[in-house]
């Protein structure tokens, strides 16, 4: 019987292996550290990563928590959330913290980066209306801010709103005085930050794993 189903798990993890490019051993030690947060559970709750100690200062907790149970990081082609997901969906979402894989051409890694930018516009686009605007982007520049207690609520709000202005004039060019400004569409997003080095910077440290570790292919 217990061989049995370390066949069948090691049958399911290659075939995760093959779809999302771990390495098998990899994969059995992200799989580890889910069954941690579940408790053993075959599925993981929001709830359960909320618990998670290194997470409770973090100015984007909730953005984070709620990036795992977004319908449109789960490849489920369609817009809202989930209330719990599986190992794979878990497995899913982490392959976007993943340093891109040594060998890849040009438009392999560019349709790469194009996917790890979506998901980091999916994070802060929070109703899913495929911009992220004024109130949206103030939020999250508000909570970055505020969190690091050297300024006030106003004094963030101002420098979030001017921000988002020089957004504006970025994607937009002059904006006369009355012209309302909708916010930032994923084009936009890509053209701001097209200079980014979005390699060195999504890395998934609070689950106590170190993804820029995370390389596809044999560990060696």
């Amino acid at each position: 019987m217990g061989a049995s189903q370390s066949a069948g798990t090691e049958h399911e993890f290659q075939d995760l292996a093959d779809r999302t490019g771990f390495s098998l051993e990899q994969i059995g030690n992200i799989n580890k550290r889910f069954r941690q947060l579940s408790n053993n559970e075959e599925t993981l709750s929001r709830e359960d990563l909320a618990s998670i100690p290194a997470l409770d200062n973090n100015p984007i907790r909730a953005q984070i928590i709620n990036a795992f149970f977004d319908k449109r990081n789960l490849h489920q082609n369609e817009t809202g959330t989930v209330q719990e997901i599986g190992f794979e969906e878990f497995l899913m979402v982490m392959t976007h913290f993943r340093p891109a894989p040594m060998g890849l051409t040009e438009e392999e890694r560019e349709n790469l980066r194009r996917e790890k930018l979506r998901f980091l516009f999916n994070m802060h686009d929070t109703d899913s209306d495929g911009t992220i605007n004024l109130e949206e982007y103030r939020r999250v520049v508000e909570e970055l801010l505020s969190k690091a207690g050297t300024i006030g609520q106003e004094t963030a709000k101002a420098i979030a709103d001017a921000a988002m202005l020089e957004v504006a004039s970025t994607t937009r060019g002059k904006m006369e005085p009355d012209e309302f400004y909708e916010g930032i569409t994923f084009e936009n997003f890509l053209q701001i930050l097209n200079t980014f080095d979005i390699e060195t910077r999504m890395h998934v440290r609070f689950l106590h794993m170190d993804t820029a570790t995370l390389r596809c292919g044999k560990s060696k």
